[in-house]
């Protein structure tokens, strides 16, 4: 008997047809790079207004140029929503860490156990700080900023460890409340080599 997917929300998922242009464009783009619709696009755009913004915000934050690299905005989310105990976001920006890093391994010993991670000391500090933030936001003070300063981190870089936290804060949280299922295709990304195209 096949196995039957249960729905990728609780709440109604559009139609692609029924969604405003932009939105629709900004989907069928994603699609055409990655292969697949991720199942975020689809169920945020219950509300496309709020979509709008969410993805605003995460582009803002996440493709900017700035002292963090792309795989280190991925371990930071990794490592925040493993803690929040989301399981589309560890899934899914687990792949995308792998995908940046070319590191099978590294998305699982993040969400795991960062301190075990084969991850430099500098990372090591800039997860802490993250997970504070995640955490125990209140008790942050200078000295947590004079520790990542030792490390290299510049207080804009810190500005962004902190705003990726808290943005994907945010997301686990709503992608709890509305049962947001990872896409099958995540779940090997980055663990497997991608077939070539025949030239």
């Amino acid at each position: 008997m096949p196995r039957v997917s249960p729905p990728i929300s609780r709440y109604p998922v559009p139609e692609l047809a029924d969604l405003p242009d932009d939105l629709r464009e900004r989907i069928l783009e994603v699609q055409a790079k990655a292969g697949f619709v991720p199942n975020v696009f689809l169920a945020l755009a219950h509300r496309p207004d709020e979509a709008r913004a969410f993805f605003a915000y995460h582009d803002a934050l996440l493709l900017k140029e700035g002292g963090l690299t792309k795989g280190e905005r991925e371990m930071i989310i990794v490592a925040t929503s493993a803690a929040n105990q989301c399981l589309y976001c560890v899934v899914a920006h687990g792949a995308i860490l792998r995908v940046y890093e070319k590191q099978p391994l590294l998305a699982d010993q993040i969400a795991t156990n960062y301190l075990k991670a084969d991850i430099t000391p500098r990372q090591k500090a800039m997860l802490a700080f993250a997970l504070k933030v995640c955490k125990d936001s209140a008790s942050i003070t200078d000295a947590d900023f004079e520790a990542l300063r030792a490390h290299g981190f510049s207080d804009e870089d810190i500005w962004d460890i902190g705003a990726i936290t808290a943005l994907f804060g945010l997301s686990n949280r709503m992608a709890n409340l509305i049962s947001l299922r990872p896409n099958d295709e995540f779940y090997l990304l980055g663990r497997v080599p991608r077939e070539k195209k025949p030239a």
